[in-house]
């Protein structure tokens, strides 16, 4: 398939429908190279079933995918570890791809954690774990990556770490990210685009004009907007991988 200027993959009106319900329905959304769009929603909105849909996990749905890569990566919201066996983070790294010491190095440098290698995966903070999921997703450095819910058992200086990690990965790979996430107020800064999903598309479009919607609010709360206001600003400052914060250079 030809592909269109820097779009990656393009969902128009896409749906599941399984066990006599629709999972969701009528969701259009495009990425680009470099742009980070994010979907919101509550728990059983279609989120992660979206996100299948771009990966093209389904095999029957309403609609239409198409894809202009086939580099993409996954980081799923949950991964199965059986923390009984000791397997260090290089040997987590070549488990399901075959990867040069160069593309580890790169990942790891990446991610801000190639002091881990030699690590003990159960040794890891919440953080750090995560970090080594994005580094083994994007050693073959993917043209889209799609992350659902990284941030998952980590407190708020470490969400914010990973959301300027998962910027840096953006810009550093120009490659597309889908992020599922379910607080807008600690992505916003780092979103290009917003999706806002209950079963099909509330609302759409920048994080603003998405935080301003009636239909987000009747989600989230009208006091949401103006928590937003508070992230709306440039950082001068750099949140650190052991969640201490030191001033940009």
């Amino acid at each position: 398939m030809t592909q269109i200027n820097n779009s990656l993959v393009k969902l128009e009106n896409v749906g599941v429908f399984a066990n006599d319900k629709w999972l969701v329905k009528g969701v259009t959304f495009e990425i680009n190279k470099g742009q980070i769009v994010t979907l919101i929603g509550p728990n059983g909105s279609g989120k992660t079933t979206t996100a299948k849909i771009t990966l093209g996990l389904y095999k029957d749905i309403e609609g239409k995918v198409q894809k202009f890569t086939e580099k993409i990566a996954y980081v799923p919201q949950r991964i199965n570890i059986d923390w009984t066996l000791p397997i260090r983070v290089n040997d987590f790294m070549n488990l399901t791809n075959t990867l040069t010491n160069d593309e580890i190095k790169d990942a790891l440098e990446i991610t801000g954690t190639p002091h881990l290698i030699n690590k003990d995966l159960k040794s890891l903070s919440g953080g750090e774990f995560q970090r080594i999921l994005m580094a083994r997703a994007i050693a073959k450095k993917p043209e889209l990556l799609v992350l659902d819910e990284p941030v998952q058992g980590v407190d708020f200086n470490g969400e914010i770490a990973l959301y300027e990690l998962i910027k840096k990965i953006s810009d550093t790979l120009n490659c597309g990210i889908l992020l599922i996430s379910h607080n807008l107020h600690v992505v916003m800064s780092k979103t290009d685009h917003v999706v806002c999903l209950n079963g099909h598309v509330c609302c759409s479009g920048t994080p603003i004009d998405v935080a301003n919607n009636e239909k987000y609010q009747e989600i989230f709360g009208k006091d949401i907007s103006k928590i937003l206001s508070v992230y709306e600003h440039t950082h001068d400052h750099i949140h650190n991988i052991d969640g201490s914060i030191e001033k940009k250079k």
